[in-house]
């Protein structure tokens, strides 16, 4: 889901009446990908993690700020985000030079390519969503919580075998989900 309009109504949501729904769907859709974006400018992951509950905390305390006359929310939040970067990278640095790549404008994303991007997250969490339970739960461990088979295995009790074994056919079933709605290649 990347729907502007549907995203302003979830911000307005969170200004007006400080709706926690609307405030978690915004934010699980745009932690991780802040995060990603933080880090691919070369920010440590603690310090991205720490970025990114600042900006998610600027958007629940001045969602009313937000004009979406002005610019897509995304544009706004990533804005934050590398604003915040700026500030730490300076706080932290004391003098600091201004040649600095860290501190100079992050190139601006190809439309295209962020379209593309997008499209293609919608299609993974929508594949995602047609796992099975218990294939879903340890993807979801070993993907976005980084745990590997062995600390999936001692943490859920499921036999490792049985971890492997989940986690091969829940890729096999994405991907061939993912070629037949063409957003990968088939092998």
């Amino acid at each position: 889901m990347s729907n502007p309009a549907v995203f302003a109504a979830w911000v307005a949501d969170v200004a007006e009446r400080r709706d926690r729904e609307a405030f978690t769907r915004l934010f699980d859709h745009f932690a991780p990908r802040l995060n990603a974006y933080l880090m691919r400018l070369g920010t440590d992951a603690a310090l991205a993690e720490e970025i990114v509950q600042d900006v998610m905390s600027t958007l629940w305390r001045k969602a009313q700020l937000f004009d979406p006359a002005k610019s897509s929310l995304s544009t706004w939040l990533y804005r934050i985000a590398r604003n915040r970067r700026i500030d730490l990278a300076r706080r932290d640095k004391g003098d600091f030079d201004p040649e600095e790549p860290m501190l100079q404008p992050a190139a601006t994303p190809d439309l295209d390519k962020l379209m593309d991007v997008q499209q293609r997250d919608e299609a993974v969490h929508a594949a995602l969503l047609t796992l099975p339970a218990e294939q879903l739960d340890l993807v979801k461990l070993a993907f976005f919580e980084g745990l590997s088979h062995s600390q999936i295995a001692d943490a859920t009790g499921v036999p490792l075998g049985t971890v492997k074994s989940r986690i091969r056919l829940a890729f096999t079933r994405l991907r061939r989900m993912l070629e037949a709605e063409g957003v990968v290649e088939a092998n």
